[in-house]
């Protein structure tokens, strides 16, 4: 199944000034994909700024929905997003959490049996994940796999 719904848009120079921002693309994800009809304070921000490929430096309290300020621009982009993070038991919530909703992810973690290790690398070597969660330790080997 995509990651991205086949019905989003995506806007041109010329229809910027006229965009209902409840219609953008991020706003049809948010809404398609996590359930929610409007974004938090500063998510917006945030993900506008990485779907347009700029670098934002986000701080937010626990719980403030910054997984959603990578994951929403992740989807809403083409390719792989390649997200590193420390936290396995985080990593293996926010990837069943995505696959429940139809989103194509998976982690690669020294907590993963060497099968489950190479199930994952087998369907990115096929472009079959769209978000790809990795422990430190794992991330320098990903990054040689897909380069």
């Amino acid at each position: 199944m995509s990651a991205t719904p086949a019905h989003v848009d995506t806007p041109t120079a010329t229809d910027a000034a006229t965009i209902d921002p409840a219609t953008s693309p991020a706003h049809q994800v948010l809404k398609a994909v996590f359930g929610y009809h409007q974004f938090r304070e500063g998510q917006q921000a945030v993900i506008d700024a990485a779907i347009a490929g700029r670098d934002a430096l986000v701080i937010m309290p626990t719980g403030g929905g910054k997984s959603l300020c990578y994951q929403i621009p992740a989807l809403v982009r083409t390719g792989l997003t390649v997200v590193i993070s420390p936290l396995i038991s985080l990593m293996k919530d926010q990837v069943d959490q995505l696959n429940a909703n139809g989103v194509t992810a998976a982690c690669l973690n020294s907590a993963m049996t060497p099968e489950a290790q190479a199930e994952t690398l087998r369907a990115l070597n096929h472009g079959e994940v769209k978000l790809l969660y990795v422990s430190p330790e794992r991330a320098w080997a990903v990054i040689f796999f897909i380069a």
